[in-house]
């Protein structure tokens, strides 16, 4: 293996490459790993520090680092036989293969695939079909959309006005006109049921009240994460998902799930929406549809979408030059095949209360810990000043506990996962999706070490 010269990439990325998401003024290239390489849930930076990857990579590798090479030898095979060719009017045999296994492992509803580069460009596609079927409905007045407080959806354009994080929708706007944005699901501090003893599904209500408000006849679409991530893993009443479905049914409205984060078995099924047994009319989807190892997206529907739009004769005017890009299909391809032969959702849904019980355990041993929620392989742990009163930490409290500390501090035991603000802080536990329990006893032994040490940094700042 060649020797990597850690300070010159550090250098000439401070120089060079811009970060996303990242403070950039007084960043210390000397605090900046650099990831050379990968195996199994393992990452391995330039200094030869070795990382339990507990948030695969961004909710994103699936089956783990292990095989490059297998996944690698597909897209070598495509790219010598076609290396490029696009989607607009014409095909080729990888993206008609992808979109046919597609329509195989998601619900009954969809068996349409419209492909495009990552999450942002599928919920901005969704945004546009829907327009595009209701203006195929004639009813062009269609236009306004329903999303979730908190809730993330991307950066570009249309999926920046359908987030409801204030914060980074603020610097950008005007934003979209006509995004509406209700309650999440969060019974921890739910506005409607945390005092009531149990959900009472009126934030799913609510979602017709909105509609109501605006009048039917504006609205387009409903747009929803199966669990939420910004926030931590605001995991939904069993009944809510299918209560929404409902409400948009009767009043006209499309119903999309964003499966950007929970599709690809991060729940246990293939898709989030599979898991909470409901049929949305449209799922975006990325990440784990290539495991992260290519750059992939899709907007997923069914006939009675497709249907009014060929019946009409209305052509869907949008298109991604590298939508559905022949290697880059091939690499998915190959992604789903490793899934279903290695057990990936298997391993999930056997694992998944022993990692449930594994967190809940830290709970009752650090009083830091207010809230533990998520699904499958995707969990979040709240972190509080005061559990009795479920007090919250201030913003500069945040940037001790989080960004000064937690952040910096796990990295340094070897474990990747996200210390987070966007909404009351938590950490959230997203690991890849081949993660055995001893790995997962090995990154609790990690929080019991280091949540102790958070606690009483936090205790020293109010004295």
């Amino acid at each position: 293996m060649a020797t990597v010269d850690t300070a010159a990439l550090q250098e000439m990325a401070m120089k060079h490459l811009w970060l996303h998401f990242t403070q950039m003024a007084g960043f210390d290239p000397a605090k900046h790993p650099v990831m050379v390489r990968g195996d199994n849930i393992f990452l391995e930076d330039s200094n030869g520090n070795r990382y339990m990857d507990f948030l695969s990579g961004l909710f994103t590798v699936q089956i783990g680092y292990s095989h490059g090479e297998e996944i690698g030898t597909a897209m070598l095979e495509q790219a010598m036989e076609l290396p490029y060719y696009t989607n607009w009017t014409y095909s080729h045999p990888k993206a008609i293969e992808l979109a046919t296994k597609l329509a195989e492992i998601t619900p009954d509803s969809i068996n349409r695939a419209f492909f495009v580069s990552g999450g942002s460009e599928g919920v901005e596609g969704a945004i546009k079909l829907a327009r595009d079927y209701h203006n195929a409905g004639g009813e062009p007045m269609r236009r306004k959309v329903i999303a979730r407080k908190i809730a993330y959806h991307g950066t570009t354009y249309g999926a920046l006005s359908l987030t409801g994080i204030t914060s980074i929708r603020a610097p950008f706007e005007p934003l979209m006109a006509g995004v509406r944005h209700v309650e999440p699901t969060n019974p921890y501090r739910c506005k409607y049921c945390a005092d009531q003893g149990g959900c009472n599904l009126k934030c799913a209500d609510e979602v017709a009240e909105v509609i109501e408000f605006e009048d039917p006849s504006t609205v387009s679409m409903v747009i929803m994460e199966p669990v939420q991530n910004a926030g931590g893993c605001f995991t939904p009443h069993p009944e809510y998902h299918q209560r929404v479905n409902e409400i948009c049914k009767e009043y006209g409205v499309l119903h999309a799930a964003d499966e950007t984060i929970c599709g690809y078995g991060r729940l246990g099924e293939w898709y989030g929406s599979q898991r909470y047994e409901y049929e949305p009319d449209i799922i975006t989807c990325a990440k784990g549809l290539t495991s992260g190892y290519q750059p992939m997206g899709a907007v997923l529907f069914g006939d009675k979408i497709a249907d009014r739009l060929i019946e009409t004769e209305h052509m869907f005017l949008h298109g991604i030059t590298f939508g559905g890009h022949p290697i880059v299909a091939a690499a998915a391809l190959k992604n789903l095949e490793i899934m279903e032969r290695e057990g990936v959702l298997e391993n999930v849904k056997q694992n998944e209360p022993y990692l449930r019980d594994q967190l809940f355990g830290l709970m009752e041993r650090h009083e830091i810990i207010g809230d533990v929620r998520g699904a499958g392989y995707f969990w979040a742990m709240e972190l509080v000043k005061d559990r009795a009163t479920k007090e919250t930490f201030n913003e500069d409290e945040c940037n001790v506990l989080l960004r000064d500390f937690l952040s910096p501090t796990l990295l340094s035991e070897g474990l990747l996962c996200r210390a987070d603000d966007r909404g009351d802080p938590a950490i959230q536990i997203s690991p890849p999706l081949i993660t055995t329990r001893d790995q997962i006893d090995e990154a609790i032994a990690v929080f019991d070490k280091v949540l102790p040490q958070a606690q009483d940094l936090m205790l020293k700042l109010r004295r």
